[in-house]
């Protein structure tokens, strides 16, 4: 029999034998409590419904990409990401939404489709700011990932593109400048942009830049749809690609500490696997030494997971950890990843969203620096005829253990009345996290923000009403967007941190909170990137079940490994944690207090 995490922490002859990270993770103060996490009476039909609530909420300009009945570049089939973040630092979930256009169209400045930034307005409803913003651009924006990378205590905004990627420098009044050039992150050559995520891979308190580039897109050179074998779909003709088309190149970019970036790519050992079609990076200590790592979702081939090697250099290392392919070793068309500790037994794990016809995955770490895909085993290899893209782990009922939600949508429109058993539009998926390694798809008993069908992309979790439940922004090809109000009535409790890192990075991007309840420990990191090429909430949540509160919170801050512990914290509040300074804020939501739009 295979003991739980639980029953090692208990027992100090074994703990003595254990990995000291592992052991690390119980603070000592509490090995003799045997007080458990407590939740309501499950409830059959689950607790949660979210309702749309995104044309209530000011959401609704539609998403510009490509053809609506058809497809005929690869770039047009693909979409985009969004973005939850606060941009301008009061403490309320604003939206950044990418767009792109279509081939054949002109237009004016007064009609052309751009890029947009709502504001909260703390009432349930948003305001479009992007005019005077300086965000609004047209063209196709892809990926964006959220980051203050010059620690003046403003998160930026970074966006990939097909074209040229852009860097957003927020300038503190609601406005941004561009600063590619400046940077040194401008390219003469056009390449496809996909996901990003700002890192600081060498721990020197300054956030790096990862980018993903998905395929080298040559229109004069690109196959019609129908011309070659790879331009098909169950014998439909299709938009080309990825297979056939050349692979696109990551790129590592370090941050030299006066605004600049350097391309550190060939010496990081980035370039080592060669091309590859990525599409999302999301980053994470997945080995628990204190160093971020770097995991790649690719389309149609081995996904990729670069190993920090702590000297300023990556391993890639990802088949031989099991984290490649699927568990019978077929490569997959990887989309999406969400990272989080599903079991709550100290170790990262990894959900990633593949295509038609295929399983997703769910790798689960061994903490032995492997991973076994136990997604059949978790109950959650179900839904094999959608194309799964954004997706992510979060407590939507605040029970202390993490649901799995994602979004769908295939990129083809043309199968849609060809009558071959293809969905064009989807509904979401949700599988509530019985609490023991598996899972139950509650999809279709959470309302109709879950069942209404769209061609979903990217989407983001954060809690945009600051009522204590996360909610879910999602980009709808050719449509408005969606945003799923949660309305969670378990009756559970929660917590919400927002980290500031002072000899850390700014924006504390690869901090660690460890929350403590009885012997049931949660933890979680602060990421940029994920989901589908998306951003979520900077910001921390734990459910915590029945309890009003929290035995200890424990914060990681990386780059000097400081730890702090607060302990005997009230429940439902919103924190604000300064390293070396403590909490600074907090902000106090009753139970059942919800801010409400609508």
């Amino acid at each position: 029999m295979k003991a739980s995490r639980r029953y090692f922490l208990g027992t100090s002859a074994v703990l003595l034998g254990a990995n000291l990270m592992d052991a690390l993770t119980t603070p000592l103060w509490r090995w003799g409590a045997p007080a458990q996490l407590t939740t309501a009476a499950p409830d059959p039909s689950f607790p949660v419904t979210f309702v749309d609530v995104a044309e209530s909420a000011g959401l609704t300009i539609p998403n510009i990409w490509g053809g609506v009945k058809s497809k005929k570049y690869l770039i047009e089939a693909k979409g985009s990401g969004l973005a939850f973040f606060d941009y301008d630092n009061d403490g309320w979930l604003d939206i950044f939404l990418t767009n792109g256009v279509r081939f054949g169209e002109t237009y004016s400045k007064e009609n052309a489709p751009t890029s947009h930034l709502y504001k909260n307005n703390r009432d349930g409803t948003f305001r479009d700011v992007t005019a005077a913003s300086g965000l609004a651009r047209t063209g196709w924006g892809v990926g964006v990932c959220v980051g203050d990378y010059d620690n003046d205590g403003w998160d930026d905004l970074f966006c990939t593109c097909w074209g040229h990627n852009l860097l957003f420098h927020n300038n503190g009044d609601g406005t941004f400048t561009d600063v590619t050039v400046k940077a040194g992150l401008w390219e003469e050559r056009v390449r496809w942009g996909s996901g990003c995520s700002w890192l600081d891979y060498d721990r020197d308190g300054l956030l790096d830049l990862f980018v993903c580039n998905y395929v080298d897109l040559d229109l004069d050179s690109v196959p019609l749809p129908g011309q070659k074998s790879y331009c098909q779909w169950k014998s439909l003709p299709v938009a080309c690609g990825p297979m056939g088309l050349p692979g696109g190149k990551n790129i590592l970019y370090h941050n030299n500490g006066d605004g600049t970036f350097t391309d550190v790519s060939e010496k990081a050992g980035i370039l080592k696997p060669g091309p590859r079609y990525s599409i999302t990076s999301m980053v994470s200590d997945l080995d628990n030494d204190g160093w971020p790592d770097i995991y790649v979702a690719v389309d149609s081939q081995p996904s990729l997971y670069f190993r920090n090697k702590h000297d300023g250099t990556f391993e890639e290392i990802a088949m031989q950890t099991g984290c490649a392919c699927s568990e019978d070793g077929r490569n997959q068309a990887g989309m999406g990843v969400a990272i989080g500790d599903y079991d709550c037994d100290g170790r990262f794990d990894i959900f990633k969203t593949n295509f038609e016809n295929d399983t997703n995955n769910l790798y689960h770490n061994n903490k032995d620096g492997t991973f076994s895909d136990k997604v059949y085993a978790a109950g959650v290899a179900r839904n094999l005829q959608h194309v799964n893209w954004g997706a992510g782990f979060v407590d939507c009922d605040n029970d202390g253990w993490s649901d799995i939600f994602y979004v769908a949508g295939h990129p083809y429109p043309e199968v849609e009345n060809a009558g071959i058993g293809s969905f064009y539009k989807s509904p979401r998926f949700l599988f509530r996290n019985l609490g023991n390694g598996k899972f139950q798809d509650v999809s279709t008993q959470t309302g109709p923000g879950m069942t209404q069908p769209f061609s979903s992309r990217g989407c983001a979790f954060g809690d945009f009403d600051n009522d204590g439940n996360v909610d879910v922004l999602v980009l709808n090809m050719n449509d408005p967007p969606s945003l799923l109000r949660n309305e969670n009535q378990s009756g559970h409790h929660w917590i919400k941190i927002k980290l500031l890192g002072t000899k850390c990075n700014r924006t504390a991007i690869g901090a660690r909170i460890i929350v403590t309840v009885g012997d049931h420990i949660q933890m979680d990191e602060v990421r940029s990137g994920g989901s589908v090429m998306s951003q979520n909430d900077l910001r921390l949540h734990f459910g915590v079940g029945m309890a009003k509160q929290i035995d200890q919170i424990e914060v990681r801050w990386p780059t000097t490994g400081q730890r702090e512990q607060f302990t005997k914290v009230e429940a439902n509040q919103i924190l604000t944690i300064r390293e070396g300074e403590g909490i600074i804020k907090s902000q106090k939501v009753p139970a059942g207090a919800a801010r409400r739009s609508g």
